[in-house]
């Protein structure tokens, strides 16, 4: 089975597509010609196509010129008009494609391009030009666009276990290869064999777990049984064994803020927390006429993962993507009862935990389905692991322990701790692990790291890299802004590759609303160069800012440590 990576570009009056074929390394553009289109979607319509955002733009272009429709018509309405691309082509379904879409997150192709170091090239050639285009534009906008396919293979490159696990989801369940253009929450709707129903009007209905034994903390579980609350707008603002803690409608979160500690910090995580619940209490979307079908997924998993075998893989995906499905009201597996079931069990019961424990730690953070907490000697360990296996057979749960050494912690979702060994985990955009698709500030990043783990200071660590790529910040203008400045000069990009720089003559960048409405592109030196070259081997100019990059990392560390980045300015003013 091959693989096509396609792109389309469209225009008033003209459309072409770059086609690649990734096993044979060959590729095929074909400009305002449908019936060669045809012909080449005949020799490869049994494969898998892919592209960046090809689940709602190109696969809907190539669609609608099958069906004779005009594919500018089709573009205006999906980028300028937003409407979804399945109201706008109507009869797309009589076309099969096994369409497979490799977009990230929220990063448009660009910004991705910037994170991996490439070329940011953007075409010169207007979309909303209102003639013909010449031969000359016309070859202009085949290699933007050559460009970009190309670029598309290099992200499926850095991120094949995403296509992979979807391939193992079809092989592992014996779906069509029709089923390839679904998402991993529509697949696993079909496999539970999910019927989508109507709006049952009992979202707040709640199922306690009859498991729960809170005695404590009661005043948390009676607020869940006020009608008054049961409203997505209302959360519940407390301590819990002196954390400030929320309870809402989403997972449990405390933590103590600007937190450092080291010692013996203990771990545990609830394993496979929500769909343990929604097997253990029954909590599975009423949409799914087999229930037991997701128990014997979990149990194959189960089985598969004690054997080391990756066969597991797919089985993982069906039952973690199930609980945000049944919370999509387009998806067939939507109940918002049984997913408000799950979230307050995960909730509840984990409060249970921390009052049976608390008497013998210090709580340092409640996260949806773990805790970390502070012990004075290791036989406490024991202690707790033995008051935990109480709650873990009352509940049908089962717990996972670490043990780490240090912890930095600015808030719940920002944090790093540290084992004896030096490896840590991290949370936070701050000091995440960074990939080839997120490499946003990385010196910045790395210096935290190094900090932290093995109190190298910011200094050696910034001084000691040259290369380029290390300093990068990509910025994205977003459409809401006609186009980008460097200090007066108009930019032909939106998506820009931006340094500190030392020139005392260097300017900022800057984001045009309106004639009158210029905004600072947020978390940019004030000073800066841009380079949207390629820079995958470049080193550092002289003129590189340094400094700028130190005191960041030196400011974002004082976040963790509670420490005011304002101190100084505060002496002089007293």
């Amino acid at each position: 089975m091959r693989k096509i990576f396609y792109d389309f570009e469209v225009f008033k009056h003209d459309w072409m597509v770059v086609l690649i074929d990734y096993d044979a390394k060959k590729g095929k553009v074909i400009v305002n010609d449908s019936e060669e289109l045809k012909k080449f979607y005949r020799m490869f319509k049994e494969d898998i196509w892919i592209g960046y955002n090809s689940r709602m733009y190109d696969q809907y272009i190539l669609k609608g010129i099958f069906l004779g429709m005009n594919p500018h018509f089709i573009s205006t309405r999906i980028i300028k008009d937003n409407v979804k691309a399945f109201n706008v082509v109507r009869e797309a379904y009589k076309i099969p494609l096994n369409n497979f879409d490799i977009t990230t997150g929220f990063h448009s192709l660009k910004q991705l391009e910037g994170f991996m170091g490439s070329r940011i090239k953007e075409s010169s050639v207007p979309f909303d030009i209102d003639r013909k285009l010449t031969e000359e534009e016309i070859r202009e906008v085949i290699d933007y666009c050559i460009h970009d396919v190309k670029q598309t293979i290099e992200v499926f490159d850095n991120k094949k276990e995403e296509f992979e696990s979807q391939l193992a989801l079809i092989e592992a369940f014996n779906l069509k290869m029709s089923m390839f253009t679904k998402t991993k929450a529509q697949l696993s709707a079909f496999i539970l064999g999910a019927e989508k129903q109507g709006n049952r009007g009992d979202e707040f209905n709640l199922v306690f777990p009859d498991t729960l034994r809170i005695e404590k903390y009661k005043h948390i579980v009676d607020w869940y049984k006020n009608p008054e609350n049961l409203d997505y707008s209302k959360k519940l603002e407390v301590d819990v064994a002196g954390v400030p803690h929320i309870f809402a409608w989403g997972g449990l979160h405390g933590a103590l803020p600007k937190y450092k500690d080291e010692g013996i910090i203990l771990c545990c995580d609830v394993a496979s927390l929500y769909p343990s619940i929604m097997i253990e209490y029954g909590y599975i979307s009423r949409n799914v006429t087999n229930p037991l079908k997701y128990t014997e997924i979990r149990d194959t998993r189960l089985d598969l993962k004690r054997k080391k075998d990756p066969k597991q893989a797919p089985y993982k995906i069906v039952l973690n993507s199930t609980y945000g499905a049944m919370k999509d009201q387009y998806n067939p597996l939507y109940d918002p009862l049984m997913a408000n079931n799950v979230c307050l069990a995960g909730q509840l019961l984990l409060l249970d935990l921390i009052e049976k424990i608390e008497p013998y730690c210090k709580l340092i953070q409640s996260n949806t389905d773990g805790l970390f907490m502070k012990v004075d000697k290791e036989s406490d360990i024991d202690l707790i692991k033995d008051i935990a296996k109480e709650w873990e057979t009352r509940t049908r749960l089962d717990l996972e322990w670490d043990v780490y050494e240090k912890i930095y912690q600015k808030d719940v979702n920002n944090y790093i701790i540290i084992d004896k060994d030096q490896k840590y985990k991290s949370k936070g955009a701050y000091v995440k692990k960074l990939n080839n698709l997120d490499y946003d500030l990385p010196i910045v990043n790395k210096a935290m790291i190094e900090y932290f783990t093995k109190a190298i200071p910011v200094e050696e660590t910034i001084n000691g890299c040259n290369e380029l790529r290390e300093f990068q910040k990509i910025s994205k203008v977003s459409n809401k802004y006609m186009y980008a400045l460097h200090g007066e000069d108009k930019l032909p990009e939106k998506v820009l590759r931006v340094f500190a720089s030392k020139e005392e003559d260097a300017k900022g960048v800057f984001k045009v609303k309106t004639e009158d409405r210029i905004e600072k592109i947020g978390n940019t030196p004030p000073r800066c160069f841009i380079n949207n070259d390629n820079i995958k081997n470049e080193k550092v100019p002289d003129y590189l800012d340094k400094e700028y990059y130190i005191e960041m990392a030196k400011k974002r560390i004082n976040d963790y440590l509670g420490i005011s980045n304002r101190k100084k300015k505060g002496k002089k003013e007293k």
